[in-house]
């Protein structure tokens, strides 16, 4: 009997570019790339703690480098990746939002998260996808979108605005990249302990609203990021695209 064999969740010899890399959901998800066997480059503004991460990641015996980057400087993103060799797989991480209800929302706070959160993924990833078909590479594109890109959320108007457009380029792009066998997908977390909800978590109230909301009855930790991340760039999900890999503890079931 020939039995099937299973795809490999191994990355090596990938080269894999990740926004937002200093912390967090994009630093997790570096570490497990690189683990899983890719060169991975770690992009943020904070220099001081993307080259760290990426030192850490190299005393491990992976392999890794950093590029400060701005990713709302569309100009500095594409001079940047048109003269890096092609990347195979991208996290785009880098995000944030500032939360308040919809009736005071301001035109600044709006545009903010907009360009932080969805116009920078989106030319991220076309810039990206664009050097790949120039080589003839397939590709994994991986945003990390949100739960909250799927339902509403009190104070986070903007917030859903934003996540939700990203799952909507997602799917129409995965339409016009399949012919080049580059796979573009969303990973969507729930509240993960990171620095940026750390304050929010703080809050007894909202703890218990968030821990009710989630049918495990916990909070993510990062590390539950970091196998869903290898699984949307490795092979083992070679037949995905124009999807979002909800990663949120039974939020959206409701």
């Amino acid at each position: 009997m020939n039995l099937p064999k299973t795809p490999s969740f191994n990355l090596q010899g990938k080269r894999a570019l990740v926004t937002g890399a200093g912390r967090g959901i994009g630093l997790a998800s570096a570490v497990a790339l690189a683990e899983a066997g890719a060169h991975v480059t770690l992009t943020a503004r904070s220099e001081n703690e993307i080259s760290s991460a990426a030192l850490a990641i190299r005393e491990q015996g992976w392999l890794a480098d950093s590029k400060t980057l701005d990713v709302t400087n569309l100009e500095e993103v594409a001079q940047f990746i048109e003269t890096s060799e092609p990347f195979d797989i991208l996290i785009s991480s880098a995000g944030g939002a500032k939360h308040r209800p919809a009736l005071e929302v301001t035109e600044a706070d709006f545009d903010f998260t907009f360009d932080l959160n969805t116009k920078s993924a989106f030319f991220v990833a076309q810039c990206v996808a664009n050097k790949l078909i120039k080589h003839q590479l397939p590709g994994s594109l991986i945003t990390i979108s949100s739960q909250m890109g799927h339902v509403g959320g009190p104070n986070r108007a903007t917030y859903c605005a934003s996540k939700h457009a990203i799952e909507g380029f997602t799917k129409a792009m995965s339409k016009e990249l399949g012919a080049h066998n580059i796979r573009i997908n969303t990973l969507c977390p729930t509240f993960i302990k990171t620095p940026l909800t750390e304050p929010f978590l703080q809050d007894a109230s909202f703890k218990a609203y968030v821990e009710d909301m989630i049918a495990l009855k916990r909070v993510g930790e990062i590390e539950d990021i970091m196998g869903p991340a290898v699984f949307l760039a490795s092979d083992a999900s070679a037949l995905i695209t124009g999807s979002a890999l909800m990663v949120d503890g039974g939020w959206t079931a409701y």
